[in-house]
């Protein structure tokens, strides 16, 4: 399955119960930035992914940008830049 975003879009991969997951998408939401939210408790397949891109560790929030790289707990900032980018 490919969780690639569109262009000016990310894909965050969370869980119900992450603070820090809960703030970025306060703060994409209070700045207008689109994101889609795949909870990795609940989506098969997901976990391993967030691991392959957190050397072993299921780390979220974990966000993929349109050109396919990843950030683990990006602060706002860092996602505007990467998008702009």
């Amino acid at each position: 399955m490919d969780f690639t975003p569109e262009t000016g879009t990310i894909t965050m991969f969370s869980t119900t119960w992450c603070g820090y997951c809960k703030r970025l998408k306060k703060q994409l939401d209070a700045e207008g930035i689109g994101y889609t939210e795949i909870n990795i408790e609940e989506v098969a397949g997901t976990a391993e992914l967030v691991e392959s891109l957190n050397n072993g560790n299921q780390t979220v929030p974990t966000v993929l940008f349109p050109d396919g790289s990843a950030a683990t707990n990006p602060s706002l900032k860092d996602v505007v830049e990467r998008l702009a980018a």
